[in-house]
């Protein structure tokens, strides 16, 4: 059996730690979740010598062992418990050759827990283009360790990083500097009352909110000749610690690193003005989202389409090619359009991630939460949440995996929370025929008509809706979640292809298997439902209908047939029993129907209503003919008139009807709480401000 040794991959964010990673374990890696809780756990395998792997556990960015958020809590809990599967034969800390001080703050907190570490100073190309120079034996000596001088984006370095990998056995484990030595008769007391612990774990279960195997806090406080300090005096002691460490660092750089001054400013400085401006920064951000969301809507259409047209090509041949029969039935009409559904998201989730990869790597999107912060702050959201926000226009699942970019716990639920009130492009089918049906297609002035206003409007109450979500969410949620914007400003660059690709593959694929399991359960059950009735309306619809209709053509025949079926389907009779309430909202059965199917996804409104019409989903203008001429069979009025019709608008603009976005909000938030909360409190409101709107205008 090979040899494998386990390896924690730790450092600031944006030291590049990922793109040593992905050179590490290519795609040889998988995401999840840690157990109990939503911070990502990425985890790879590398190959080192014949016979000898490396477990590689990519632990999440942390500034320091001074925890501040859930994420960095998962560094400090690993490293503190032995007993814990992952705990690391070697810790490997990643810097950024430009902001090699910061980043040995880190590292020195490691250095203290005894662990193997190893120290990667990262975008070695750099240094020559910003004049920097290091004499890495005096920074090994110094540092007591190893330092691996890696490049990721020309992958130089990882061969040697890889052979110290495998030589961690011989690295030195003892610290660099005594970091607690500003306050030695306490720690003193903590060692004696303590004697068989590290002196530092001890100190890290007194500052910080962590577990620890063997001790927590009240074990520590009522230990003999020794008390804990009240939270203020910590917080001085750690402000100690820390300037003891840069102390040290400081010392050590100034032996160890040399600086042209010259060459490390100019291009990088001139840029931030423009994007960080008060006015041309926004301008430019928003410039940006309108050419993203332009070419995520062009560019997937495309292959949309393709995937689209070759699902219903496949369901055809299967339904040539085997023989008739219910479960035949099951595959072509049940499990073919339900892995369809699946598959059909892929484009706009690729092309969304593609575009929010390449401004991660840039390092534009450190600029935009920096800008965007100050605005979301006061909603109780994150300058983070925009993009999640912006791109939910286009789907709202790629949206809620988007959030995964914010640290805050508290700001990533609520975005997540609210996400689904931005408007999406499934939304639009619904939106355009009930617009045609009950808005006049007149010109307000020269440009704009009443039609393209009220699509436009419809866009605004969305946005609107998710923001005024999010302020009232962040008064009613008692959550404890510590706010410190902390954002990093990284060195402009060109993207690396290959982090880029592993991006969008590991997302698309944790879409595809994590969410894509409940929406093919889902749609399956949706197709027995429709395809089932309970008596011999059902089973007889053939007859009955044949007798009815003796001189109609033969497609005519068989629309009307599937209409009847539909009516006394499962579904129908769900819609007939539903009818009592929806009928308040100005709804008959049949749009209840619509309702019940569009659960599967807001577009499969239009479609079960051509299908209840008796035409075919792609006629739109026939689907609008009928639908305008129906009638409602109590008022005898036109079904679809402008009360009815901006009911339905404002009940599909509130809703939650898309059982793919509450299957990755459970993957995102690991519990069926919030989605099933979502699901209620959208649907509550929904209904009442349909209904309100409906008994206002009728």
């Amino acid at each position: 059996m090979a040899k494998q040794i386990k390896v924690s991959l730790i450092g600031n964010p944006n030291t590049g730690k990922t793109s040593v990673f992905n050179l590490l374990t290519g795609l040889n890696q998988q995401v999840g979740n840690y157990p109990g809780i939503t911070v990502e756990k990425k985890e790879g395998i590398c190959k080192l010598s014949r016979g000898v792997k490396a477990h590689i556990l990519d632990l999440p960015g942390t500034y320091s062992l001074n925890a501040s958020s859930l994420d960095e809590n998962v560094v400090i809990e690993l490293l503190l418990n032995k007993k814990d599967k992952d705990f690391p034969d070697v810790a490997v800390v990643v810097s950024d050759v430009e902001n090699l001080k910061r980043n040995l703050l880190l590292f020195t907190q490691i250095k203290d827990l005894e662990i193997p570490t190893i120290l990667v100073i990262n975008m070695a190309d750099r240094m020559s283009r910003k004049g920097i120079s290091l004499d890495i034996p005096l920074l090994e000596k110094e540092l007591n360790t190893k330092i691996a001088l890696v490049s990721a984006r020309k992958s130089q370095g990882i061969d040697e990083l890889k052979k110290l990998i495998e030589s961690y056995s011989t690295l030195p484990k003892t610290s660099c500097l005594n970091a607690l030595s500003f306050a030695p008769e306490y720690f003193d007391r903590l060692q004696k009352a303590f004697p068989n612990q590290s002196l530092y774990k001890l100190w890290l279960v007194i500052t910080q909110d962590v577990n620890f195997r063997k001790f927590d806090k009240q074990d520590l406080d009522i230990a003999p000749d020794f008390k804990i300090k009240s939270e203020s005096e910590l917080k001085r002691l750690q402000q100690k610690e820390t300037i003891k460490r840069y102390q040290f660092i400081n010392d050590v750089l100034k032996q160890g690193l040399t600086i042209d001054e010259k060459a490390a400013t100019g291009m990088r400085a001139r840029l931030d003005r423009v994007l960080t401006h008060k006015f041309w920064g926004y301008f430019i951000f928003f410039a940006i989202l309108m050419l993203i969301f332009q070419a995520i809507y062009d560019w997937s259409s495309y292959p949309m389409d393709l995937i689209d047209e070759a699902f219903a090509w496949l369901s055809e041949a299967a339904k040539s090619a085997l023989p008739s029969g219910p479960f035949v039935d099951l595959i072509t009409e049940g499990i073919i359009p339900g892995l369809g559904g699946i598959v059909i998201f892929i484009p706009q989730i690729a092309f969304l991630f593609l575009f929010i990869s390449i401004l991660e790597e840039s390092g534009y999107m450190s600029r935009v939460v920096f800008l965007m912060d100050r605005v979301m702050r006061r909603f109780g959201l994150s300058g983070k949440s925009v993009v999640p926000l912006v791109s939910g226009t286009a789907c709202a699942i790629p949206a809620v995996m988007a959030t995964r970019n914010i640290e805050n716990w508290k700001e990533r639920l609520i975005t997540i929370l609210v996400v689904p009130f931005t408007t999406c492009s499934a939304r639009l089918p619904v939106y355009l025929i009930i617009i045609a049906l009950v808005i006049p297609d007149e010109k307000v002035g020269w440009i704009f008509s009443y039609q393209s206003l009220t699509l436009m409007l419809l866009y605004f109450i969305g946005f609107g809706s998710a923001v005024g979500s999010a302020w009232l969410l962040n008064k009613l949620l008692k959550i404890k979640s510590k706010s410190y914007f902390v954002i990093e400003m990284p060195g402009y660059k060109v993207p690396l292809f290959k982090n880029v690709a592993i991006n969008v593959i590991e997302k698309t694929k944790a879409f595809v298997f994590g969410a894509g399991k409940i929406i093919l359960a889902i749609s399956i059950i949706l197709w027995v439902l429709a395809s089932f009735g309970p008596n011999e309306n059902f089973s007889k619809a053939e007859e009955i209908v044949t007798a009815q209709y003796p001189d109609v053509s033969q497609e005519e025949l068989d629309q009307k047939i599937a209409s009847h079926k539909l009516e006394y389907s499962f579904i129908g009779y769900a819609g007939k029993a539903i009818e009592p309430v929806v009928a308040p909202l100005g709804y008959d059965w049949k749009i209840g129907i619509g309702i019940i199917s569009s659960f599967a996804a807001r577009e499969v409104f239009v479609g079960t209503l051509a299908t209840i019409y008796s035409v075919g989903s792609d006629e739109e203008e026939t689907i609008k003919n009928r639908m305008a001429a129906e009638v409602h069979p109590v008022t005898g009025r036109p079904l679809f008139n402008l009360a009815s019709g901006i009911s339905l608008l404002l009940f599909y603009a509130f809703a939650m009807q898309c059982m793919s976005t509450l299957a990755i909000v459970k993957r995102e938030t690991n519990s069926w709480k919030w989605p099933m909360a979502q699901l209620i409190l959208m649907s509550a409101l929904a209904y009442s401000i349909a209904l309100i709107v409906y008994q206002i205008l009728k």
